[in-house]
Order: C-alpha cells, then sequence, then structure tokens
C-alpha cells in the first residue's frame, strides 16, 4: 500500500482527492492538513510514502513545508500539486526537494500515475511541461554572460564525459530520453544509462534536480 497525506488549504479539494484515490485498491489516505505547518507535523506523526501537496497556503506555505519535510523527514517524497497560469512556485519547489509537480487539474489517471511513480523513487516533470514552467520562469532563472555556460568544475560537472554533459543539457531543455535519444542517434536504453550515471556522479537523487542543477550552474543558458 502507498501511503499518502492530502496538503492543501481548500476542503473540498482535499475530499475530491480523496475520493479519487481512496479508488485505487493500493492507496490509503492517512491523513490531511491545511496549512504547511500542519503538514510537516502530520507528516512526521503518519510517516506518509507521498504527500501532494499544495503551494499557496495561509502561514508556512508548500514551499517551506517542502524544504522541511525534505530536511527532516527525507523518506517521504513531495508531489507538489500547482496551478500553472497564475503560479510561479514550482521551480523554487523542486529546487528545496519536491520529487515532481503536476498541474492541479490534471487527469485522474494521470495523478495517480504520479503518485505511483513518485513512492517507487522516480521524478514527475513531464517534459511539455519542463519547457512550459522553464520558459514561463525565465526571470528567475540565472543569466550566465557567457554563452558557454558554467566552468566544468561548477557543481561536480568536471566529473562528466562530454556525452554525459550533452545528455545533461538536453534533459535540461526538458527532453525526455525517447527525444535525445532520437537527437543525439542512440538508443532509448543508452540513453538511460547515461542519465543514471550523470545522476550518480553529481549525487543527484533524481531528474528533476538534475535539471535545477544545470540551470543554476548556468550549464543551459535561460532564454531570453
Amino acid at each position: 500500500m502507498i501511503s499518502i497525506l492530502l496538503v492543501d488549504d481548500e476542503p473540498l479539494l482535499r475530499l475530491g482527492f480523496r475520493l479519487v484515490l481512496e479508488s485505487q485498491p493500493d492507496f490509503t489516505v492517512v491523513g490531511e492538513a491545511a496549512d504547511g505547518a500542519a503538514a510537516v507535523s502530520r507528516t512526521a506523526e503518519l510517516d506518509p510514502d507521498v504527500v501532494v501537496m499544495d503551494v499557496r497556503m495561509p502561514g508556512m506555505d508548500g514551499i517551506e513545508a517542502t524544504r522541511e519535510i525534505v530536511r527532516s523527514h527525507a523518506r517521504s517524497r513531495v508531489l507538489i500539486l500547482t496551478t500553472f497560469d497564475v503560479d510561479e512556485y514550482a521551480f523554487p519547489g523542486l529546487k528545496v526537494g519536491a520529487s515532481g509537480f503536476l498541474l492541479k487539474n490534471v487527469p485522474p489517471e494521470d495523478l495517480i500515475s504520479a503518485i505511483r511513480a513518485v513512492a517507487s523513487g522516480d521524478a514527475v516533470v513531464a517534459p511539455s511541461v519542463t519547457r512550459r514552467l522553464l520558459d514561463a520562469m525565465a526571470d528567475r532563472l540565472p543569466d550566465p554572460a557567457a554563452a558557454d555556460g558554467a566552468p566544468l568544475t561548477e557543481g561536480g560537472l568536471d566529473r562528466l564525459t562530454e556525452r554525459e554533459l550533452e545528455v545533461l543539457r538536453k534533459v535540461a531543455r526538458g527532453l525526455s530520453n525517447a527525444e535525445i535519444a532520437d537527437e543525439l542517434v542512440l538508443s532509448e536504453a543508452t540513453v538511460k544509462t547515461h542519465v543514471g550515471r550523470i545522476l550518480n556522479k553529481l549525487e543527484l537523487r533524481d531528474r528533476v534536480q538534475a535539471v535545477v542543477l544545470a540551470y543554476d550552474v548556468g550549464l543551459v543558458v535561460r532564454r531570453t
């Protein structure tokens, strides 16, 4: 069973999520919270596998709650739900350790699949959504002076081979493994191996952290 904590300041939304999730035989909603502070304490109390986290809430918001949960209770994975058109908190949420984000209007089956993926240790960032998010948040991302990006010593990039750097740049631009394989004329299995080595060498937990690092150190120049 995958245990889930629902965090949202809207009671009706929590009820809707609960009804959808509890229809699955492998899901159990172990608790709810209406703000970030309650989310942190409930996570410590209930030890959920996945915390489904809203961002905009009174008091402690979802970003600070995610930061605290990742710091103090890293076993629980955080999946952020965001309203894309008005909410610019997804990137900071990923940066503080969330395992992914989804739009609040996703179909129920997408939310269910995402929770299963996050619970298994994967990151949930759809490539198309990644591109839209990074474009929308361009003014919040680093703007390196050099077109070639940061020195390879930044963030441990000097540990990567040229091919791995090439793959990382494409991951950071939101390409899926299949799309990277097509562009580099490689098999999808080979790309998956490269991604795994990148994460291992840079001591990153998942693909999300790789994207954040690539932008933070300037390996990928923001779009203008």
